[in-house]
């Protein structure tokens, strides 16, 4: 057993050994603050460019895993080449599955340019190119043949209807008969006139010069498809003829490119059919204007840049904050035209992966898997190194619209999950391809031993972060609390705590308080200051439960004594608040042989671990005292007014010293606090959150007023976790609060029972008189009662 001395309350840092005064006359870094496991992990995934070998970053919120990794990964890929540009060309001969282009680094937007540069031309070329006096007369030619055709039919029925006195009469393109009658033409009122039987003669050479017409004019649609088609391949040989300078230039640029030069053979095969229809036609030609002509063009032939990269760039680094397909993937984008969705390769979007190719994709593991189809579609494009755009992947209401089919994009990317350590293991578990994908583990410590060097990075992480926010300089003093601050959060004096997050939170409202003093460094009193005041903001809850016991609606005993009572004590971690509560915790015994009931877990409130604790006081009762007889007992233990679930084995030494306050029917000192898991051999094992414990009651006890004789004993093995505040160690010092570190359950109860615990002798008996020989007795005479019943 030992009373704590001052010194070992809290580890005092001092920086006395650096040279400096404040944070001005160091200099910045930002690199890794330990994590050695994890930074040589992060380096073997970054440079092995095998595939398989993606990373998942795992480890606590707040301990700068992002940031870290984010900028180590940064830094790989300035010294990467560029990766290639990628963009969707229009397919001429299925317009739903758009032709994907790879280019080198830079060249997208110059062959957009060059592109739009040709569509100018174009508009430049047409419809002055109809205007050559070649094509003119080729095209009066083709005009000439068919009218020859026609007038030789129309003079050999003019010829015969001479023969038949018949005159043959154009009107409005339409072909007449009029009968000639004493040399002069009839129209309908003279012939009329006529007797019955020239008119009957007249009716009858009619009647056969309109069948002798029919057979002449006979071929006349064929004339005219002959005549239009002949024009039609007159205008696309004039089209292809004008533009064959205009696309041999853009091959010439691109003679290396064989994807460019395979698309620049579809277009030209394609082209002269949108350029008649757009020149050809006079109508057409008036009712366009110039602007909706180029866009018209543009909407054809220029490439669509899903992604492009400045060749002096690097490789690329994307963090994606929402992973869900489409953002992953890309999309199809839709008008509406009459009410119904249409689409075109100019519409297509890019997603990460495309962006991030050749490079590195940064991903929360956890927003990745509650997105639908999305991990399952990453797992496949990494297999097989390919992006398939599929619209029902994220809009099912898009089923029924015509939609596209993209090409498949090749993709070579290096991905990065951060996540839990639970995701880990779970995707592990039960993924079997996770392992294949994901072979490299990159694991953040959930410490950082401290030691000269670490500090002195960590001044220096501190001195960066102040920079990039322009907050003040430190001082060497308000640097030592903010250390004192990680060691209290890491619950050790010799390890830092690796959530920086959480001293960068200390540090912008230290400085909002130094200027507010108007002063040109932060301080010390800045940072106690800020730490004092995030306590009164989170401090509402703790606040309210302490005054409900200085009311007394919570039943707790500062002093005096109590039979089968015992004051234990508690953590509750409510969001980012933890604070201590003391607990009262209760014992009674009885005749009988139910055991020892938990009535926590009777209750469903006690869980798992905490109803582990109680069962092992059943051991340690049975080893240290029924070896000669059966441990036959009844025993009931509570935790006091609490509502809510409990877990943990820490209050088990507190339910032993009130079970056996109860079987010796010996009072427990109501002055001290107590704190500690044991085993069945009566060993007193470290528990977590011993600092804020420790507060809980002496806050307490200050309230009610300190007298000297309160105190708290807590587990020896929890020495090295102490990082107490000033107050409770202050109090220690003058005596006015205590804390005593056992190791073995008889030197709590020797503190709390204030009787002699008593030794066996050589026979294996207890003193009668001493705590031991009064619980052994006791239990004895409950075995025995039994047998004789």
């Amino acid at each position: 057993m030992t009373k704590l001395t001052v010194d070992l309350l809290k580890n005092n840092v001092s920086l006395a050994y650096m040279n400096f005064e404040t944070t001005a006359e160091l200099e910045a870094d930002i690199g890794f603050l330990g994590h050695e496991r994890a930074k040589a992990a992060l380096e073997l995934g970054i440079n092995i460019p095998s595939s398989g070998y993606n990373l998942f970053v795992m480890g606590e919120p707040g301990t700068g895993r992002q940031t870290l990794v984010s900028r180590y990964v940064r830094e790989k890929a300035e010294q990467k080449t560029a990766p290639s540009d990628w963009c969707y060309v229009n397919n001429f001969n299925n317009t739903s599955e758009p032709l994907a282009l790879e280019l080198p680094s830079g060249q997208a937007s110059k062959l957009v340019s060059d592109i739009e540069h040709f569509i100018d031309e174009l508009l430049d070329t047409f419809p002055a190119a109809f205007e050559n006096p070649s094509y003119q007369r080729r095209k009066a030619q083709i005009e000439r043949t068919f009218n020859q055709k026609y007038d030789q039919a129309i003079a050999n029925v003019d010829r015969k209807a001479s023969g038949l006195d018949v005159a043959v009469i154009g009107e409005n393109g339409s072909i007449l008969f009029a009968p000639v009658y004493e040399g002069k033409a009839l129209d309908e009122t003279e012939f009329a006139q006529l007797p019955e039987e020239p008119k009957m003669l007249y009716l009858s050479r009619i009647s056969e010069l309109e069948e002798f017409l029919n057979e002449q004019l006979l071929e006349l649609p064929q004339w005219r498809r002959e005549a239009s088609e002949q024009s039609r391949q007159l205008d696309i040989e004039t089209i292809a003829l004008a533009v064959r300078p205009l696309i041999k230039k853009l091959e010439r640029k691109y003679q290396n490119r064989i994807g460019v030069l395979r698309y620049f053979r579809e277009l030209r095969e394609h082209l002269p059919r949108v350029v008649l229809e757009l020149f050809g036609d006079e109508i057409q030609l008036e009712s366009r204007t110039d602007h909706e002509r180029r866009q018209v063009l543009v909407s054809t032939y220029s490439p669509n840049i899903l992604v492009e990269h400045s060749p002096t760039e690097g490789a690329p680094v994307i963090y994606e904050l929402l992973p869900s397909y489409a953002n992953l993937f890309g999309r199809i984008e839709y008008t509406i035209n009459q009410g119904t969705p249409v689409t075109n390769y100019r519409l297509i979007k890019p997603g990460s992966l495309v962006k991030a190719s050749g490079g590195y994709l940064i991903l929360d593991a956890e927003k990745l898997l509650i997105e639908p189809l999305a991990w399952d579609a990453l797992k496949l494009a990494l297999k097989t190194r390919q992006i398939k755009l599929d619209a029902s992947g994220y809009d099912a209401t898009l089923y029924s619209a015509v939609t596209l089919t993209p090409q498949s994009v090749d993709i070579n990317v290096k991905i990065i999950l951060i996540g839990s350590r639970d995701i880990y293991y779970q995707l592990q578990a039960y993924d079997p391809e996770f392992s294949e994908l994901f072979r490299v583990l990159v694991d953040f410590d959930s410490y950082i031993p401290r030691s000269e060097g670490t500090m002195d990075h960590l001044i220096r992480r501190l001195k960066h972060y102040s920079e990039s926010k322009n907050y003040a300089h430190l001082t060497r003093r308000a640097v030592e609390r903010m250390i004192e601050y990680s060691l209290r959060q890491a619950e050790h004096k010799e390890r830092l705590s690796p959530r920086m997050v959480g001293l960068f939170e200390i540090m912008a409202e230290a400085d909002y308080l130094r200027s507010r003093d108007e002063r040109d460094v932060i301080d010390e009193q800045h940072i106690l200051g800020a730490l004092k005041a995030a306590e009164v903001r989170n401090g509402r809850i703790s606040e309210q439960l302490m005054q409900e016991i200085a009311e007394g609606t919570v039943l707790i005993d500062t002093d005096g004594a109590r039979i089968g009572q015992v004051n234990g004590l508690t953590v509750m971690e409510l969001g980012e608040t933890r604070f201590g509560q003391p607990a009262r915790i209760t014992a009674t015994v009885y005749a009988g042989s139910n055991g020892i009931v938990d009535i926590e877990k009777e209750s469903e409130l006690g869980q798992s671990i905490h109803s582990k604790g109680v069962m092992l006081l059943t051991g340690y009762l049975g080893q240290k005292y029924a070896r000669e007889f059966p441990l036959i007992i009844s025993a009931n233990l509570a935790m006091e007014q609490s509502y809510g679930h409990i877990d943990g084995d820490s209050a088990s030494l507190a339910e032993l010293v009130a079970l056996v306050s109860a079987i010796a029917e010996v009072p427990v000192s109501q002055t001290f606090a107590v704190t500690g898991s044991i085993n069945q051999h009566g060993e007193v094992q470290a528990i977590g959150g011993v600092n804020e414990k420790i507060e809980g009651f002496f806050q307490l006890c200050r309230d009610r007023e300190l007298t000297g004789k309160q105190g708290v004993i807590i587990p020896k093995d929890n020495i090295k976790h102490l990082m107490l505040n000033d107050d409770v160690i202050a109090a220690v010092k003058a005596g006015m609060f205590s804390i005593h570190a056992v190791d073995r359950v008889e030197q709590a109860m020797e503190i709390l029972l204030d009787e002699e615990i008593g030794e066996a002798d050589n026979t294996g008996h207890y003193p009668v008189d001493s705590i031991n020989g009064k619980v052994w007795q006791r239990l004895k005479v409950m075995a025995d009662y039994d047998r004789g019943s």
